[in-house]
């Protein structure tokens, strides 16, 4: 359990930094890299802020281990709860622009559904072919 844990948390973290700097990147080319500075402040409170969310994701994956609770519940609460502690590090880090108008904190939110859900979509393929092939396993050596 303790390794699995820790398995958890790097794969949360490595995940929620790669969305991160993914998302800068983006930024840098729609706005010209030449017109983009990060300080060291922006790149610090990137790094640790995506740690945090990713780890607000990948913990509470744990709900799918419980077969007693329904897979559109286990989903909603992962993706509650990890958008929820997304938001929060959001507008603590000023990620979120909350002063431009309700607008662009609608548009920010559906980007970032977007990108919660193609993570989620990328690690269900994975874990269901994971499983294919272990059932595919298992039948042969019947």
């Amino acid at each position: 359990m303790k390794i699995d844990l820790i398995k958890r948390l790097a794969m949360g973290a490595f995940v929620g930094c790669f969305i991160v700097m993914l998302v800068m990147v983006l930024i840098s080319l729609q706005n010209g890299p030449q017109n983009i500075s990060f300080t060291g402040v922006t790149i610090i409170n990137a790094f640790l802020g995506s740690i945090v969310v990713g780890w607000g994701f990948s913990l509470t994956g744990l709900i799918y281990e419980r077969d007693d609770i329904a897979f559109p519940l286990q989903i909603a609460f992962q993706m509650g709860i990890g958008m929820a502690i997304l938001f929060i590090v959001a507008v603590y880090l000023q990620w979120m622009p909350i002063n431009l108008g309700i607008g662009i904190i609608i548009e920010w939110i559906i980007i970032a559904c977007v990108f919660a859900a193609v993570s989620w979509c990328g690690f269900y393929i994975y874990y269901y072919l994971v499983a294919r092939d272990l059932n595919n396993k298992l039948n042969v050596k019947k």
